[in-house]
């Protein structure tokens, strides 16, 4: 669990990275019709991470354990197929600025590093919860989904960052 946990922190690292010479005005901007800005791909990452700490807790909670099958979740990266975010994870369109996104960021990265560090380590690989995409899918491969999730996202941001 710990690689997880320090490839996702790599990952965010990387993440603010990318968007920490941008501007609150550029980070806001739509830059095409129809996609979103820079800032709503920052506050869909928050969304998911906290909806999968949330996700995490619940399943712990009120789960059974079930058996399944690794998933191959490292394919999140691939954006050779488009992938419709569930409506729930869809950003509001309104102006936030880079030091409020990284305080909802860090909150969520916070809630989840809490639920996983105070978790049964045996619970998290015998308890599942469902993902879009790939099904069911156990609790144990959903910190590392963050991670490349948040990848998947940079790729999208430096497109966005090339057409400013």
């Amino acid at each position: 669990m710990e690689q997880y946990l320090e490839q996702n922190k790599s990952i965010r690292h990387e993440l603010l990275n990318t968007v920490s010479n941008l501007s609150d005005e550029q980070l806001n901007k739509e830059v095409e019709e129809g996609r979103w800005t820079i800032m709503q791909v920052l506050h869909h990452l928050h969304i998911i991470e906290d909806g999968v700490a949330k996700a995490i807790q619940y399943t712990l909670k009120k789960g059974e354990k079930q058996s399944v099958k690794a998933k191959p979740i490292e394919l999140t990266v691939d954006r050779t197929t488009k992938i419709k975010a569930p409506s729930f994870a869809d950003p509001e369109a309104k102006f936030i600025t880079l030091e409020e996104m990284k305080d909802k960021l860090k909150e969520s990265r916070n809630t989840l590093l809490q639920v996983v560090s105070s978790s049964d380590k045996n619970q998290l690989k015998e308890k599942a919860y469902p993902q879009p995409i790939f099904g069911l899918m156990s609790l144990e491969q959903w910190v590392p989904f963050i991670g490349y999730h948040e990848k998947r996202h940079i790729e999208q941001i430096e497109e966005l960052k090339e057409k400013l």
